[in-house]
């Protein structure tokens, strides 16, 4: 069974073939992972950090977590060496001229803070480049921690770590993916690489669950936003960008840091679709069409569904939108839904949603309960 037919359980060992020329990313081996279609957890716009690492002689642990996909220069070398676009540790050795072998105990890790609690629903750990100087296994570890934990904590006797991703071979040049069927809420993990080497990048995929506690206090907060637990469940077109983009943190700083569809030739609309953190009393709502100048939406409407059976309700009519804009609407009167959908016409894209409200009362008791379910 090949990779393409079941993405899940692809699994890349051994070396890739030394770089020869041209395109580096040519010979990269990686497969269509199911889970990508959860949100990046350790994404740094959601706040994640590689806060502590036990080696990066040649490397820097905070290479992990950057958004874009691995560069390789051929011809960049610094005063330790090659330089590479990832967290690369030095070569183990053993005790002694007797034994000059790393022992089987032997490994480095790096310790990452999610950007947003949550659900794990698979990992991805990238070797990019890194050729015959990838680890020959990982192995991923998880935690729930409350607060902001400093490296001593999380590595004291107190803290419980679950095993994700058991100590498992992987391959060099390539995106090594893990299914994860932990249903647990977790906060942190420990990426281990045995005995050491280079890893180009790492992702974590799964659904953010908020605090319930943080929530409430803050009264009225973006009941869509991906760091309060909001979801863009499907769309019409991703041609360009993700949707998952249109509820990140933060204004958008460039065009594909929103989300764009193809060139419609048809009669047709594009449309997100998204849940909601809970059942939420919607009063106030953002599109934004920042970095979207000869491309944005031409005009756009904002509906709402109550439960997943529930009929689609316009609360903001087809509205005519304008380049590079955040555009700002108060509802006449609240409107409560556990989903919503923006619809553009006919395509182009938006940059960011915005949906200002509250929980109702049973959504934010039925949010504290899976909560709780989870081990928060």
């Amino acid at each position: 069974m090949t990779a393409q037919q079941d993405p899940s359980r692809a699994r890349f060992t051994g070396d890739a073939n030394p770089y020869g020329g041209g395109d580096p990313y040519a010979d990269y081996r990686t497969a269509d992972f199911p889970f990508t279609r959860y949100a990046n957890l350790a994404d740094r716009r959601l706040g994640a950090g590689v806060i502590a690492a036990n080696d990066e002689f040649f490397a820097e642990r905070e290479n992990l977590l950057v958004p874009e996909r691995a560069e390789f220069d051929p011809e960049h070398f610094g005063h330790k060496g090659k330089v590479m676009d990832g967290w690369e540790t030095r070569r183990r050795r053993g005790a002694s001229a007797e034994h000059p072998w790393p022992t089987a105990y032997d490994h480095d890790w790096a310790l990452v803070r999610l950007g947003a609690s949550g659900v794990i629903r698979g990992i991805v750990v990238d070797t990019a480049h890194f050729r015959g100087n990838y680890p020959q296994a990982v192995s991923v570890e998880a935690a729930s921690v409350p607060g902001s934990p400093s490296p001593e904590e999380l590595l004291g006797d107190g803290v419980k770590w679950t095993t994700l991703v058991p100590r498992t071979a992987v391959g060099g040049h390539a995106a090594n993916g893990f299914e994860v069927t932990a249903e647990q809420r977790f906060t942190h993990l420990r990426l281990n690489q045995h005995p050491d080497g280079g890893i180009a990048r790492l992702r974590v995929y799964g659904e953010v669950v908020p605090d319930p506690r943080w929530l409430q206090t803050l009264g009225t907060f973006d009941v869509v936003a991906l760091e309060n637990g909001g979801l863009a469940e499907d769309a019409s077109n991703l041609f360009y960008s993700p949707a998952t983009n249109t509820i990140q943190p933060g204004r958008s700083r460039k065009m594909d840091d929103g989300w764009e569809t193809r060139r419609r030739r048809d009669q047709g609309n594009d449309w997100i679709s998204y849940r909601l953190v809970g059942r939420s009393e919607i009063r106030a709502i953002e599109i934004d069409t920042a970095y979207l100048k000869g491309n944005s939406a031409g005009w756009a409407s904002v509906s709402v569904r109550d439960g997943e059976s529930g009929e689609w309700t316009e609360v903001l009519p087809r509205t005519r939108m304008q380049p590079d804009t955040n555009h700002r609407f108060v509802l006449p009167r609240p409107a409560v839904g556990t989903h919503a959908r923006v619809d553009i016409y006919p395509d182009g894209g938006i940059s960011r949603l915005r949906l200002f409200g509250s929980l109702t009362e049973d959504g934010a008791q039925r949010l504290a309960a899976r909560h709780q379910e989870l081990g928060g």
